[in-house]
Formats: structure tokens, sequence, C-alpha cells
């Protein structure tokens, strides 16, 4: 027994750095992981898609009205470009065949961020998708949902 009465025993330099040990542990299993690291380009991609500033409506003479995303060329034939401020993919497979997508991945939610080499991809598990939003490459289960667009005097709308 201690002099005030408790059966404690006395801590250890090897029980001190167990129990601050154990206490690191729990409290990295509760923190939440880090965003993954930038995904490096492909050889022969020079710099990250463009990203459009706010957008912007129109009432121009292709009907209606829409988001403008950007212009046109920003998109080009064969390939596409992620406009990250609305969560969109555009791509154009052939010439004046623009396509719009949802740029979040069906497999875990993450934005695909850029277009390269024919396919759409995915920084964080590797999932890959053809310009016509079907999946290339798993992990993801389905394709990438449709988002309507239109090319209205020079600029993608997204309707």
């Amino acid at each position: 027994m201690d002099a005030d009465g408790t059966d404690e025993a006395p801590v250890t330099r090897r029980g001190l750095l167990l129990g601050a040990t154990a206490g690191l542990v729990v409290t990295a299993c509760g923190a939440p992981s880090p965003p993954p690291p930038p995904h490096d380009p492909a050889p022969g991609v020079v710099g990250p898609p463009a990203v459009v500033g706010p957008p912007a409506t129109t009432g121009g003479a292709g009907g209606g009205t829409g988001t403008v995303v950007g212009a046109a060329g920003e998109v080009p034939v064969g390939g596409g470009a992620v406009f990250d401020a609305l969560q969109l993919v555009v791509t154009q497979p052939t010439t004046g065949d623009y396509r719009g997508f949802s740029a979040e991945c069906t497999h875990t939610g993450c934005i695909v961020n850029r277009v390269a080499d024919g396919v759409i991809e995915c920084p964080c598990h590797g999932s890959r998708f053809h310009l016509d939003g079907s999946v290339a490459h798993g992990p993801a289960p389905r394709a990438l949902p449709a988002r309507g667009v239109r090319v209205d005097g020079g600029q993608i709308v997204l309707t």
C-alpha cells in the first residue's frame, strides 16, 4: 500500500510509453484521411483542364436558357474538359458532338479531374470512363450520369 492507503503501483517509463502509444493509435484511427495527392499528368498532357469562372445564363438563338459553361473551343475533338465549378465534364468524341456528364465518379463520388488520351480519369481509385461516359476501367460500377449540354453561339450551355 501507498502512504495514502491506495494499492496503485508507481508509473514506469514502459507503462507511460505504452499508454501514450495506445492514445496515439486511437487518435490516428479516428482522424479523417487526408485527400489523395495530386495526380501526375500522363506523358504528352499539358497542364490541367480549364477551370471556368462563375456560371452565367443565356437566352440565345439556340432556344431556351441555361448556364454558360465555357467556350466550345475549350473542348478538343477526341477529348474533353472538366468544369469543376459545375461538377461537369464535357466531351467531344467527334467534331460537333458535345456530350455532358456528371463529374462525380460512380465508385465513391470523387470528382473526375481530367480527360486525357481519350478517357475521363478519376484520381481517387483509378476509374476511367470512355468519352461517351461508359466505364472503361473500374472500380466504378456504372457509367457517368448524362447531363444535357448544347452549343449556342460558340458557347457550351448546360441545359
